[in-house]
């Protein structure tokens, strides 16, 4: 495998950095996040947009050996029809496509440590060679803008992936590969050589989702491979291609260095045959990575009982403010939260819990309405003209996020505060574009805010006291889950409770940001992505625990 070899070699410095990256904590990427000619080049963007192009409306190039037919799926958020067409996995395909996956598994395995992390770090220097390509694909299936899907589609999913990578590669090489082990005896000391093989668990499934289809499945698809696992990706219908295109990178990659390239499968379904579900309960399919509903993570925990699964769900995210130094920035923060890629994150903030009495600021007192009267100007100077508005909104993703706009309307769920509007793409006349609206309820609604409401729909929550909002908060984290927190204000004792309260509900927290950090946004190497400890999540993007259980150590042993 000496062309394995070489890319491992060619990319080590990478690796070593990333590695160390994990353990400073600092600032690092490897991979550019702007998309501007002066770092890519000024053929880049348009070279990008027209191999995007040319995959509309015909048959994608990667090979399911047990493909029966094709099938389109994808459309779409800003109006065009992509109308790629994938092989797809019937159900009844799914024992042969478990057996072309395994094919190769042996070969894999025996192939070592660097040649499988070589072969990993190329496809992520190929899929960064093709990153005008793949943001386009994430903007046409996902509804994120450009600059968000080449940034978080592209560059920080290349960083989460690399991030994986070099995490399973610390945990692969913690044991030696070979030891004497030496224990002294009357005579004759024992002496044995022992031997330790980073052993796979088996098939690996990855369910991508609509919303982050490279920045969720990227990180648990590398850190399966490369610690020996074929991997089987089932994408959402909605979202194939920038998944397609990431089979495709693989394949060539495994095949130029000697490996079946069929450890990297594509699985397209019809939305109909409910294929993820067939493929979760597969004897052969020991570790899953899942983005999605609450309801069918649950079923994944609950049947999948012979596999290790790494769901990501939905939970319910806060913000306690109590009091603020910066009004103004508080209020732009919340609003862009809130707006970015309308609210379509795990991570965007939903409950805000305000003090019925008001909050102190460096403005004087405010009441709640005040403080909602500053969120909506901070609303109309962001998204107040349609073609700034549609680069930080986005597209709409599915009918549930506008039916839940439309209830939320209709006043089923709270008084209406601010209120959504419809907004003009400039570039794609058919697009679905929404602002995000706020509603109003007493503390005691908990029928209202204790639950996600996906998309670009918030809650600002009145309580007795910040006492009482950080309570709740605490009660909502670890009942319901939740991937971000935040708290406002300028009491230590407050920010002392608050730091509590998130480490008992086990959620990372945002302290009084007000500049250009977000608490909906996470940077690779840096911040951990979930924490595993509450309902939202079993794993975090990305710690040890994520990528040691894809593999065992496996010894032999002999007298020398």
């Amino acid at each position: 495998m000496a062309v394995a070899d070489h890319l491992f070699a060619r990319h080590r410095t990478i690796l070593e950095d990333a590695v160390e990256a994990t353990r400073t904590r600092g600032y690092h990427s490897a991979y550019p996040e702007s998309p501007s000619p002066k770092v890519y080049g000024e053929s880049a963007a348009a070279d990008g947009l027209a191999a995007f192009e040319a995959w509309l409306g015909g048959d994608f190039p990667v090979n399911t050996p047990c493909a029966s037919a094709r099938v389109a799926t994808e459309k779409s958020p800003f109006g065009l029809d992509l109308g790629v067409r994938y092989p797809r996995v019937a159900p009844a395909d799914v024992p042969t496509l478990m057996d072309v996956a395994r094919g190769g598994m042996a070969d894999w395995r025996d192939a070592g440590v660097e040649a499988r992390v070589g072969v990993g770090l190329e496809a992520l220097h190929r899929l960064h060679q093709r990153v005008f390509e793949v943001a386009n694909a994430v903007m046409h299936t996902s509804g994120q803008a450009f600059v968000m899907a080449f940034q978080a589609g592209g560059a920080h999913a290349l960083d989460r992936a690399l991030e994986s990578i070099a995490y399973a590669y610390a945990e692969m090489t913690r044991v030696p590969r070979t030891a004497i082990w030496e224990k002294p005896g009357r005579e004759a000391p024992l002496r044995m050589e022992k031997t330790y093989t980073v052993v796979p668990r088996g098939v690996a499934l990855v369910i991508g989702c609509n919303t982050f289809p490279t920045w969720n499945s990227w990180p648990g698809l590398f850190a399966s491979l490369v610690t020996g696992n074929p991997v089987v990706v089932k994408p959402h219908p909605g979202a194939v291609l920038p998944l397609a295109i990431t089979v495709q990178v693989l394949q060539e990659v495994l095949t130029e260095a000697g490996f079946d390239p069929h450890l990297v499968t594509l699985a397209a379904e019809d939305p109909a045959d409910g294929l993820a579900a067939v493929l979760a309960v597969r004897p052969e399919v020991r570790l899953i990575d899942y983005t999605g509903s609450n309801s069918f993570g649950d079923w994944l925990e609950d049947n999948a009982r012979q596999a290790h699964v790494f769901a990501e769900k939905a939970g319910v995210n806060s913000v306690v403010i109590d009091s603020t130094d910066s009004l103004v920035g508080m209020c732009f923060n919340l609003a862009f939260s809130l707006a970015l890629y309308t609210g379509q994150m795990c991570t965007a903030p939903q409950d805000l819990f305000i003090p019925s009495e008001g909050i102190d600021t460096d403005e004087g007192h405010k009441s709640v309405e005040d403080v909602v009267a500053g969120v909506a100007a901070a609303f109309s100077k962001l998204l107040g003209d349609d073609k700034r508005a549609v680069e930080v909104l986005g597209g709409v993703v599915n009918e549930g996020v506008l039916q839940r706009l439309s209830d939320a309307a209709a006043g089923k769920q709270g008084t209406v505060a601010i209120e959504s509007r419809e907004v003009t793409h400039p570039a794609f006349a058919d697009a679905v574009v929404r602002t995000p609206t706020v509603l109003v309820v007493g503390v005691d609604d908990r029928a209202a805010y204790e639950q996600e409401c996906f998309g670009p729909i918030s809650f600002v929550v009145k309580t007795g006291s910040t006492d009482e909002s950080i309570e709740v908060f605490r009660r909502t984290a670890m009942e319901r889950g939740a991937m971000t927190a935040s708290v406002y204000t300028t009491d230590n004792r407050v920010l002392a409770s608050m730091r509590t309260a998130a480490l008992d509900a086990g959620v990372a927290l945002s302290e009084n940001l007000t500049g250009q950090v977000f608490v909906n946004q996470s940077a690779a190497f840096s911040d951990f992505h979930g924490t595993g400890a509450n309902p939202a999540a079993n794993a975090s993007y990305t710690d040890g625990a994520y990528v040691a259980s894809r593999f065992r150590f496996v010894q032999s042993r002999r007298h020398i």
